[in-house]
Formats: structure tokens, C-alpha cells, sequence
């Protein structure tokens, strides 16, 4: 068996079941193993620590399996981490038939993604290892679920850090269909699995959508109207379309791409939404921001939904201040009262900065406010203790007070 021999002190995150192996802590490799093969990862002193999958080319040369001695990495094992899985989120179908799946090391798969739509599973193979066992996973997967069709969208950057090609396609079944229409929270949506952000829809927003409707109908029965929402990064409309059937009068909506709002005035007529209490805004937010707050507009309720701003720690700083602007000028814009949704999906920014930067947005734009709820990637994003790199979602409710 090759193996992977730890430089001395370095089996200590392994001791605390964190999945990953960095190349600096590696002192040699014993044998010859291919990009993705199982190895044995060992202390110094040859103890056995973990069975993991090698990459040659990724600073992190290995990510974890097992931690088990006598486990053998194979398809009986692909096959019950997978099940395991599946049934897990057995309770979220209840509610929507659009649910991560597999969600990397939470579910000890490092490196693979699947998300179901309907009918339909979209997959991303990050990692060496779970590329290697491509049609094992993907069999098992199928027999799982049933599912019509596995269609992969393997196209992000990580990728190419693994030393793979990029991919997207189907990799068996049926063709999905250019929109599959999935239910949540009594909502419909369209999903294009085939361009967009992540797998086509943000699955990760399913609790916040679903506050965002429970704060619409309670402000309706509390003011005998229904709000003015500013939804900002707004995508496909997961947002806006969770206020409007929480009886939102209007709700403007802003985002960069003239084709996702497209596709999120399409979900909007899909669930019988007038047309006079949605606006679909194509422009920067930022600049969007500047204009609604010089033309004196307020708004009940401002969400704040960026893609990542912060791709590694080098862009921390750089990230801090386009947070800093979003939010200091979506205070701005709320109306006496008014409540703010903020969010960051950068790895990078942890959870405790990210609140640093809200505050400082607060204490500038001069108002009371307070925090009264924070967001996360719901059940299906479970959060792996032994490795907090996977809170990569997190958000704040604000109240602003008089």
C-alpha cells in the first residue's frame, strides 16, 4: 500500500478528524500513487492515521476518508457513505424536491457535490479523489435515487488546482430539461442546471427564503400592508419570489445579469405573481445602491445576497471593503423600522469578521440596530465540527431601532 509519511507533529489535525493533509506537512511518499488512488496517511513513526485520497498537484496532497484501519475504501464503502446520505435528508422532501445531497467532507466524500432537482442529479467532482471513483459514485447514485438522469457540472476552479480538466455534461440517464421546475416552501422556481451559479439555483438560501416570507406576512398583519423589498444579487429570484408570496406589495430586484432575470421574471409568472408588484433591475449593485439612496428611496426590508467576494485569504481586505459599501448604504436605504438580510459566502471571511464588518456598516451609517437572527446553509449543509472551513454560508437578520 503506498502511504504518505507525516513530518514529525503534523498528525495532529488528523488526531482531530480534520480531513485535510497539506503538502507542507508531508515528509515523503512511499510508493508511486496516481492522482485520486487511496494511501495510507501515517505519522512519523509509521502509526496509521487515515486512509486518503492523493493528489500530486493540490497543496492538499490528501483529504481523508476514513480513519479506520481495517475500512477498505471501495464500492461497498462509496456505496453506504452515499445511502447514509440520501437517507439524511429524508425530512427535506417534505418540504421542497430540491436538496444537496452530498455536501464534500460533511458527509465523508471530500470533494464531491450533488444536488438534487426533481428527476434530476447535477454533480461536481472537486477533487482528485472522488474523480477517480467517477462511475462508482456515479452507479450508486443513481440507484439511490432513481433518478432519470446525473448531469455534471464540474467547471469550477478548484478543478483545475486538483491538476483535472474541467467538465460539464451528462454523465447518464436522460437529458434534464432546459428548466426543471422544482417546489419549495409552497414557491416554484425554474432551475437551468446547465449555466449559472453553483448547480443552476441556491439551494444553501432554503431557511433564509423561507424567514424572508414568514417577515413579509408578518409585516403585512402587523401594518395592513404589504412591504417594499429590495432584493440586491437577486440571481433567479429565490428571494424576491419567497417575499411575494409572503404577500410583499413590491419587491425590486437587482442583479448583473440580464439573463438570470430572465429566468426569475419567468419564475415569477410561473407562480401567478402580478406583474406590478415585481421590477427587475439589470445594473451593479453597487452602483444601484448609490443611486436609490441619492434619489431618497427607502425600502421595508434590503437583502444582501453577493456572490464571493473573497476567493482565498489574499482577497480579505479587498472583500472587507465591498461588504463595508454594500451594507452601509443598504442601511441606508431602509425605512424607519426597516430590516436588513446580509450575507457572505467567502470561505475566507470568517464568521466572527464578517460581523466585525456589519458593525462597522452600522456605527457609520448612524443607526441603532439589532442583530435578531443569523443565517446558515440549513440541514442539508450540515456543518462537519472537525472542519469549520466548511461554514462557508453565513448571514445576519437586522432590525433597525429607534
Amino acid at each position: 500500500m503506498n502511504s504518505l509519511i507525516l513530518k514529525k507533529d503534523k498528525e495532529k489535525s488528523l488526531l482531530r478528524r480534520h480531513p485535510w493533509v497539506y503538502d507542507t506537512a508531508v515528509k515523503r511518499v512511499e510508493g508511486k500513487p496516481a492522482s485520486g488512488e487511496t494511501v495510507a496517511v501515517r505519522a512519523h513513526d509509521g502509526r496509521f492515521l487515515a486512509w486518503a485520497a492523493y493528489s500530486p498537484t493540490s497543496t492538499l496532497r490528501a483529504r481523508c476518508w476514513s480513519y479506520r484501519e481495517d475500512e477498505a475504501v471501495d464500492a461497498a464503502w462509496f456505496a453506504k457513505k452515499i445511502a447514509d446520505a440520501v437517507a439524511a435528508r429524508a425530512p427535506l422532501r417534505e418540504r421542497t424536491n430540491a436538496i444537496r445531497l452530498v455536501f464534500g467532507e460533511a458527509d465523508q466524500l471530500p470533494g464531491l457535490i450533488v444536488d438534487q432537482y426533481g428527476d434530476y442529479l447535477v454533480t461536481q467532482f472537486q477533487s482528485a479523489g472522488v474523480e477517480a471513483h467517477r462511475e462508482i459514485i456515479v452507479d450508486t447514485l443513481i440507484e439511490a435515487t432513481g433518478a432519470k438522469g446525473v448531469f455534471d457540472r464540474s467547471d469550477a476552479a478548484t478543478r483545475r488546482r486538483e491538476g483535472l480538466e474541467l467538465r460539464t455534461g451528462l454523465l447518464r440517464g436522460e437529458e434534464p430539461p432546459q428548466e426543471i421546475e422544482i417546489s419549495e416552501d409552497g414557491v416554484l422556481y425554474g432551475v437551468d442546471v446547465r449555466v449559472g451559479h453553483k448547480t443552476g439555483f441556491y439551494i444553501d438560501q432554503r431557511e433564509s427564503r423561507l424567514t424572508a416570507q414568514k417577515v413579509a406576512e408578518a409585516f403585512r398583519r402587523k401594518h395592513g400592508r404589504g412591504m417594499r423589498a429590495l432584493n440586491c444579487f437577486c440571481y433567479t429570484g429565490g428571494f424576491s419570489l419567497a417575499l411575494l408570496k409572503g404577500g410583499a406589495d413590491e419587491v425590486v430586484s437587482v442583479d448583473s445579469s440580464q439573463e438570470a432575470l430572465n429566468m426569475a421574471a419567468r419564475n415569477a409568472r410561473r407562480n401567478g405573481f402580478a406583474e406590478e408588484r415585481t421590477k427587475w433591475v439589470c445594473d451593479d449593485v453597487f452602483q444601484a445602491l448609490r443611486r436609490y439612496r441619492d434619489a431618497g428611496e427607502h425600502f421595508d426590508l434590503v437583502i444582501l445576497d453577493p456572490p464571493k467576494f473573497a476567493s482565498s485569504h489574499y482577497h480579505v481586505d479587498r472583500a472587507a471593503r465591498a461588504y463595508k459599501d454594500i451594507n452601509l448604504n443598504g442601511l441606508r436605504l431602509l425605512a424607519p423600522g426597516g430590516e436588513l438580510f446580509t450575507f457572505s459566502c467567502s470561505g475566507a471571511i470568517d464568521v466572527d469578521l464578517f460581523q466585525k464588518i456589519v458593525a462597522g456598516a452600522v456605527i457609520d451609517a448612524r443607526v441603532n440596530a439589532w442583530a435578531v437572527g443569523r443565517f446558515g446553509g440549513g440541514e442539508d449543509h450540515p456543518l462537519l465540527m472537525t472542519y469549520p472551513e466548511g461554514e462557508y454560508l453565513k448571514g445576519l437578520h437586522l432590525c433597525v431601532r429607534p
